[in-house]
């Protein structure tokens, strides 16, 4: 019997587009375009202008698209420099490896200009498939993210690698050989850790984009001849998941139902420019101020049931860091009290540090819920001055396959966040060409209108 290692290969070496059932084609094609409206965004932002300023120092052949902007880098400096912008505002969709359109899309378009022969719609499609597949399936068998997360590893960066390995090797037609050594040169660069949830330094933002970069790398290893170790996911010393997760490792789901589950089908399309754990509690808190007419001078307490986990991960206060502010819960269910909103505008430096938000978060209490588990959502209870009391429990919160942003809801979002940098007529054109990917016979048509002329 093939190995997991080989059948993982097989798979990234085999899978063609007739395999893809039509929903999941259409889930693609929405997941690319709030990708790249997420990125576009993050090419507005200060953090950005200083990677961008770092690959402009180090130089380098300019083949790749860097996104928003008119100029070009080396695929390892584009997949680098666009995961920054993907993952930049926490914009980005959530559900996979965690942060898959980040990491994996970052890696494909990075990579288009290796590809010896032009690229269509469904082979990119392919691609961008597998690869949120993968960094899945290797999240899955690190335990799941409460365990691997929890453990301090960053899923994004340390699952992400494999799935933009796999991704990449996809599209430059890589054989079943070379994508098991990608996929083995990959553990090795896999890494990313919690720590900056402690200070809200920027590390966060460079996880994707190190993920990105370390699967275009792997790949063109791999491509040259450069070997990756066979045994990676087996239960051996130095193995990736041996080393990583030694005591939550299932190895099994790594080929379970492959082919047949997918896993980009889980993945959720965020609504809010938060962290995905403060998403239930925003709807929760939204349904009764809308349900009740509530104001925010009316409102005398929040109240928030959460799990340990999820209170470690969000509980922060600390809102001078933009990154620090949008992993926090109490902010997040202040914003929406305040400013009717959690999307991009309501973190701004003025909304964030203003006198009325830091009255607010003390009244918004976050409490242990013992009967919670780690996967569980919090409940929040809202309290009035005039004595009213209601709770409420969103356990899908918006935005998740089970309870979809609708077609007008995402490209609202789409367009709201492309037009910060580009000019609403190629908005509107790189919005119907994502939505007709399937249709394209040479997908550098996307790439080019990426680029600000």
């Amino acid at each position: 019997m093939a190995s997991t290692l080989d059948q993982l290969a097989a798979f990234i070496a085999e899978t063609r587009f007739a395999q893809l059932p039509a929903p999941l084609v259409e889930q693609a094609k929405r997941h690319l375009l709030d990708t790249l409206g997420a990125s576009l965004a993050g090419c507005d932002s200060p953090i950005w202008r200083e990677c961008l300023a770092l690959v402009q120092a180090e130089g380098g052949r300019e083949q790749a698209q860097i996104w928003g902007s008119a100029q070009q880098a080396n695929p390892r400096q584009a997949a680098w420099l666009n995961g920054v912008a993907a993952h930049m505002y926490e914009l980005d969709d959530t559900g996979g490896c965690d942060h898959s359109g980040a990491v994996v899309i970052s890696a494909l378009l990075a990579a288009l200009p290796l590809a010896t022969q032009p690229v269509d719609g469904p082979a990119l499609l392919v691609a961008m498939v597998i690869g949120y597949d993968v960094g899945r399936r290797v999240l899955e068998a690190c335990g799941g993210y409460s365990a691997h997360n929890g453990a301090g590893w960053h899923s994004t960066a340390s699952c992400g690698v494999f799935g933009a390995a796999a991704a990449v090797c996809s599209l430059l037609q890589l054989d079943r050989v070379q994508c098991a050594s990608a996929l083995g040169i990959a553990a090795s660069f896999s890494g990313g850790l919690w720590g900056f949830i402690h200070d809200g330094s920027h590390t966060k933002k460079l996880h994707a984009a190190r993920a990105a970069e370390g699967g275009v790398q792997a790949a063109l290893l791999a491509q040259r001849g450069i070997s990756g170790p066979s045994a990676v996911f087996e239960p051996r010393w130095g193995g990736f998941l041996q080393t990583l997760a030694a005591d939550t490792q299932q190895p099994q789901v790594l080929t379970a139902d492959l082919g047949d589950v997918w896993k980009l089908a889980r993945c959720s399309i965020k609504p809010y420019a938060s962290c995905r754990g403060t998403h239930a509690a925003i709807d929760a808190l939204g349904i009764m101020l809308q349900q009740h007419d509530v104001r925010a001078e009316q409102i005398a307490r929040i109240v928030v049931g959460v799990n340990p986990f999820l209170l470690e991960m969000c509980g922060g206060r600390e809102l001078h860091s933009l990154a620090a502010a949008q992993m926090s819960l109490p902010y997040a269910l202040a914003a929406r009290a305040l400013y009717g909103s959690a999307e991009l505008a309501s973190y701004d430096d003025a909304k964030r540090l203003h006198p009325d938000v830091e009255a607010l978060l003390a009244r918004i209490e976050l409490v242990i819920d013992e009967q919670q588990s780690r996967d569980d959502e919090p409940w929040v209870r809202l309290e009035t001055e005039q004595g009213a009391q209601w709770q409420q429990h969103v356990p899908v919160p918006s935005g998740a396959p089970t309870n979809p942003l609708t077609l007008d809801a995402l490209l609202a979002k789409y367009r709201s966040l492309a037009a910060r940098v580009l000019p609403l007529e190629q908005v509107e054109r790189l919005e119907a060409v994502c939505l007709e990917l399937d249709e394209v016979a040479d997908v550098r048509e996307v790439v080019g209108l990426l680029a600000l002329r």
